[in-house]
């Protein structure tokens, strides 16, 4: 140390302070101390372990620092495997609107997508439509036996009313077959079809077309009783009244064979025709309909020609249509 130095104002006052914090004076020339300093820096770093990588915990909430050759060292011994295919994620299933079949079903093919299904008979059985077994039964029946079938029927709540089944009249083998609504008052205590006021206009009907009552002409109805409402007054039949009654109907069109068909009225043409209740008998009249491959007319009722007096023109139209009908069937 130069005596200048010790000399210097306030070094013996740094000298013992130095010494109270039990550090040496460390005297270097300063182009030596850079070049130890450096060189101790370089021989530190030469021989300092390399330091392993941080293990991730999920406590930690963030990663300490690495040195730049400790995570080269990581990327080089654990280089992670080639990630493995990865199928495509499933689109998403489509919205099924309420009301409707689901939209999947357009893309299926049912021939090869589908395996059979077996039903049990049970269930077989209790999703087989229902059969009448009445129906077999006609297909056998003359006429005696149908007429006896339907003077004991109770296939619908109108025989509880009734004083007497109306089963029909006329010729057995006739070419035209007339077709009304139902009984009335007469016709139930009488068991015979058009016997009142309506009967009457009908045979003048008949007479205007060269055909009498009892020849060459049979009349009938579509139900066998009196439909009749809580007060006692005459009704339209309702469709479970029809649907109980018709295949009597339909058995006696099988024994007449007729040539023609003429319905009186909304009732007897929309039960025969399968037509909405709703239709008017305008809307069916003037056309040649047909029924189990035979020619239908339909015209007004008589009970309806004695309230509306003007339209019995339009019904004599309906006859002439009918005749002329018959005439062509005929050659």
């Amino acid at each position: 140390m130069s005596e200048e130095l010790k000399q210097e104002p306030g070094f013996g006052s740094s000298l013992a302070l130095l010494d109270a914090l039990g550090i040496g004076p460390v005297w270097v020339r300063r182009e030596l101390a850079v070049e130890e300093v450096q060189g101790t820096a370089a021989t530190q770093e030469a021989l300092a372990p390399t330091p392993a990588a941080p293990v991730e915990s999920p406590n930690v909430s963030a990663p300490q620092p690495v040195a730049a050759e400790a995570k080269a060292a990581v990327v080089t011994h654990a280089r992670p495997s080639p990630p493995l295919p990865v199928a495509p994620a499933p689109a998403a299933a489509p919205v099924e609107q309420e009301g409707g079949p689901p939209s999947w079903l357009d893309d299926m093919d049912f021939g090869t997508a589908l395996e059979p299904v077996l039903i049990p008979d049970g269930d077989e059985e209790q999703d087989a439509p229902s059969v009448d077994p009445l129906i077999a039964r006609l297909k056998t029946m003359d006429w005696p036996q149908l007429k006896q079938q339907v003077a004991g029927c109770r296939r619908c709540g109108l025989c509880q009313g009734r004083k007497n089944t109306v089963f029909g009249v006329g010729d057995e083998k006739a070419r035209w077959l007339f077709i009304g609504e139902g009984p009335g008052r007469n016709e139930d205590q009488q068991g015979e079809p058009f016997v009142g006021p309506a009967g009457k206009l009908l045979d003048n009907m008949l007479l205007s077309m060269g055909v009498k009552r009892g020849e060459n002409a049979y009349i009938a109805n579509i139900v066998k009783c009196r439909p009749t409402d809580d007060n006692g007054r005459d009704r339209p039949p309702s469709a479970q009244e029809v649907a109980a009654c018709l295949p009597y109907l339909q058995r006696q069109i099988e024994l007449i064979q007729p040539t023609v068909l003429v319905a009186l009225g909304k009732t007897a043409a929309i039960s025969l025709l399968g037509m909405d209740p709703a239709t008017p008998v305008s809307r069916l009249r003037g056309t040649v309909h047909r029924y189990q491959d035979r020619p239908l007319v339909v015209t007004y009722h008589p009970a309806y020609l004695l309230r509306t007096l003007t339209d019995k023109s339009k019904a004599w139209a309906d006859l002439c249509l009918a005749m002329s009908t018959y005439q062509a069937q005929s050659r």
